[in-house]
């Protein structure tokens, strides 16, 4: 199973914390050209935020995407009411963000921290602190140390509990 990485920034290990709704999607880079066209780079995989026509907030207001296209690794996108360098040398470094989706088949990264690990036979590991990137599978990093990958992840109940179906010995030390 794979994590969707999209919220970043925004998590907290606090069981009783509301999760976010919005949620740090990318950030400028820098601008691109003369016409006020600017280098996005994404912190999720959901390259949809940059379509023309997504709203994504700022500090201060809110940016609709206008055009955008891949551009290496990150995006090129224009803005409305973003005609000149100037204009894109200003967002340089803003943190760009969106109402976080709705997708019942997804696992996404701010739902899982602060979730109860539970295996399959229902014994307790432990509380998800963070995810950690691995290029073989992204780590779960519980609050007792132990790193379970994504890939032993089953389901999620009821929101909260995260189900895990581990190898044996995994949380031998």
């Amino acid at each position: 199973m794979e994590l969707t990485p999209e919220p970043a920034g925004e998590e907290s290990s606090e069981l009783a914390t509301p999760k976010p709704t919005v949620l740090e999607v990318g950030r400028v880079s820098r601008p691109h050209g003369l016409r006020g066209e600017v280098v996005v780079v994404l912190v999720t995989d959901r390259v949809e935020r940059v379509a023309p026509g997504s709203v994504l907030d700022v500090d201060g207001g809110s940016l609709r995407v206008v055009a955008s296209r891949p551009h290496q690794r990150n995006h090129i996108v224009s803005f409305d009411g973003i005609s000149d360098r100037g204009a894109a040398e200003a967002l340089r470094g803003a943190t760009l963000r969106a109402p976080a989706i709705e997708d019942a088949t997804q696992l996404w990264v701010h739902e899982l921290i602060g979730a109860p690990v539970v295996t399959v036979d229902g014994v307790v590991v432990g509380v998800i602190e963070t995810i950690e990137a691995n290029p073989a599978s992204d780590m779960l990093v519980l609050d007792n140390g132990a790193l379970v990958p994504a890939a032993f992840v089953v389901e999620q109940r009821d929101d909260t509990t995260v189900v895990i179906d581990p190898p044996e010995g995994l949380f031998d030390l």
